[in-house]
């Protein structure tokens, strides 16, 4: 999900430590221990979808695993919309979970079936899941819809367990699959001959996800969840989803609150995400047009690149559309030749005009953008970006093969900050300015500071890492087990402080669910958590009473202000990099930050080093 200047921009987490930090999955999802496989004969539901039998969950409550919510997209259906599934008939044994979406296999959010990075899943994995309390039937309880993160080219739900946060707070908790990567997001004009601006959008992931809502609205009253208060919310690549869902009109008034944690605002023009990288208007490295060359040079239907050209002109549309069907998951990914197997680049979110707006994502909640006006909570980490760092070779090494560490403290401690700073004006501020002045009093802010992280031998992973990405989210979800090595970071120095710190956020987060503010949390006795308004940039900070405790605090970044700090700041090597650093602002934040604002900061600083050759340096 993140692209790089400086510092890398990846959704899917980087893995050089295993043996050690194994346990920092939760970066990006967290995997509970194996579930059972039995069912339970309270959990027979009779949804309009078909009957549906569960089984406990871990945590409390009822669970319900691997509803199909749509028409597997293969085949013919591949590089379309989702199609609602008819009803089944019998009863429908839900108690494993669906198929991930394909995938590389990775610790980092993904699929752990396989071994890491190889490929995994199934295109037939449109499911959800739903987690209920006890006596939930019959209820109108708040819904809460889970997106799962993992850079939209990884993840799955299998990692979130929902079932403490279901039972004691009492919601029904909705987790879904979706299309990842170029099968959830794909733009060729072959694509679009006899098909509707639905399926001509490419923006099939999205498309997922509202299906799923749809499928939520129909049937989720038979498991005690009101259709009439349902809550998308969701981490990383899950908020940036968020936002897209925001922004969408074919999701109106199919959610009625909105949670973005750590959300970004990237999107892609059409021509960029269809054209030749040698078009006048180029494409993206890993446009359609540019992977169906390297599809006709894998199935030796060209020689070449040139070849490849001349024998695409001569296809017709359909023929190319059934080209692109007919290749392999296998044959798909390799051509996306990924430098590592755990990620690769593909252009998503398309700037549609029909799906999503044809405007940036960044501008779709600006004054009298036409979006979908709802109560909406933003947040992000204190130590966001410290998390990639860690994992990266030009600031650590590691002693013996696995102890790390850092080449350049100071150098790490910057960059971090200034990243950090960046992914908070793109996720929180930037967003909460715009949607405060259409919806003042509906929008409220966090930032989560826990970093209370044991040492292990001369490593303080409270310093190293703190209050990282994606660090946050077994706070909301209750339950610390993320696997064998999860008192790496979750030990009895810290159990105390985290877990009321945890069950004050599952409140806030439900509270706000359920009404529409978090206020003082479901029993009204944690802090007043004020909105954030355009007079008054007011954010809750999270943490342990031996931290401070939760309080309200006030201030935001901006572009401008960033920019000033990295020109101030003594400690680059070179002018290059403090350029490459005043670059990533744009990178990150194109809107906020333009090419003119790079030429223009400190007075021309940059004038050697212009901004598309930084970009396109790297």
């Amino acid at each position: 999900m993140r692209k790089t200047i400086v510092w890398i921009r990846n959704g899917a987490c980087i893995s050089t430590l295993p043996l050690l930090l194994g346990a920092l999955m939760i970066a990006c999802a967290f995997q509970p221990d194996p579930l059972g496989d039995e069912t339970d004969a309270t959990t027979l539901r009779h949804p309009p979808a078909g009957s549906v039998l569960g089984g406990q969950g871990r945590y409390g409550g009822r669970t319900w695993h691997g509803i199909p919510y749509a028409i597997p997209p293969v085949g013919p259906n591949r590089f379309r919309a989702p199609a609602p599934l008819p009803a089944w008939k019998g009863t429908r044994r839900a108690v494993d979970f669906g198929a991930s979406c394909p995938q590389y296999a990775s610790i980092w959010g993904g699929d752990v079936s396989e071994p890491e990075g190889s490929l995994v899943g199934s295109e037939d994995c449109l499911f959800l899941n739903i987690y209920a309390p006890e006596d939930a039937l019959g209820e109108r309880l708040p819904v809460m819809f889970w997106i799962h993160g993992g850079g939209n080219t990884t993840g799955t739900t299998t990692f979130y367990d929902a079932s403490r946060l279901a039972s004691q707070q009492r919601v029904v908790v909705v987790t879904v699959n979706y299309r990842l990567g170029f099968l959830g997001w794909f733009r060729h004009a072959a694509l679009r001959e006899g098909a509707d601006r639905v399926d001509a959008s490419g923006n099939f992931g999205t498309l997922d996800l509202i299906l799923a809502l749809d499928w939520v609205q129909k049937n989720i009253a038979s498991f005690g969840g009101d259709p009439g208060n349902v809550t998308i919310f969701g981490e990383s690549a899950g908020s940036w989803n968020v936002l897209s869902l925001l922004a969408s009109p074919l999701a109106s008034g199919k959610f009625h609150r909105a949670i973005g944690q750590t959300s970004v605002t990237w999107s892609t023009k059409p021509a960029r995400a269809e054209n030749f990288v040698d078009d006048p208007e180029p494409g993206h490295d890993f446009s359609s047009g540019e992977i169906l060359l390297r599809l006709l040079v894998a199935a030796g239907n060209a020689e070449d690149r040139q070849s490849a050209k001349r024998r695409l002109a001569s296809m017709s549309s359909r023929e190319t559309a059934d080209f692109l069907r007919s290749r392999s998951v296998e044959q798909l990914f390799a051509a996306y030749d990924p430098d590592d197997a755990r990620d690769y680049d593909t252009p998503l979110m398309f700037e549609d005009g029909f799906v999503l707006p044809a405007t940036p994502l960044a501008q779709a909640f600006r004054p009298g953008a036409t979006f979908n006006r709802v109560p909406v909570m933003l947040g992000s980490n204190k130590d966001e970006e410290k998390l990639f760092l860690f994992f990266h070779e030009d600031y650590t090494s590691h002693l013996f093969g696995f102890i790390p560490r850092l080449k350049n403290r100071s150098r790490y401690m910057r960059d971090a900050e200034t990243i950090t700073r960046i992914w908070r004006m793109l996720a929180v501020d930037e967003l909460a300015k715009d949607l405060s002045r259409e919806m003042p009093g509906e929008v409220f802010a966090y930032r989560f500071d826990w970093d209370e992280e044991p040492s292990i031998l001369w490593i303080d992973l409270g310093e190293l890492l703190g209050a990282s990405h994606g660090f946050e989210v077994p706070f909301i979800f209750g339950h610390w087990y993320l696997g064998p090595q999860s008192n790496f970071l979750f030990d009895e120095s810290n159990r105390r402080g985290r877990e009321a710190l945890s069950a004050a956020m599952m409140s806030y987060w439900t509270e706000f669910a359920k009404n529409g503010h978090p206020a003082r949390g479901r029993d009204g006795n944690l802090p007043l958590w004020s909105a954030w308004t355009e007079g008054a940039h007011r954010f809750n900070i999270l943490d342990t009473k031996e931290s401070g405790g939760m309080r309200m605090a006030e201030g935001s970044e901006t572009a401008q202000d960033i920019a000033a700090s990295i020109l101030e700041d003594t400690s680059y090597q070179s002018v290059r990099y403090r350029c490459r650093a005043l670059a990533a602002i744009h990178d990150w934040a194109p809107s906020a930050f333009t090419p003119t604002d790079y030429a223009e900061a400190g007075r021309g600083f940059c004038h050697a080093y212009p901004l598309h050759d930084l970009l396109e340096s790297n």
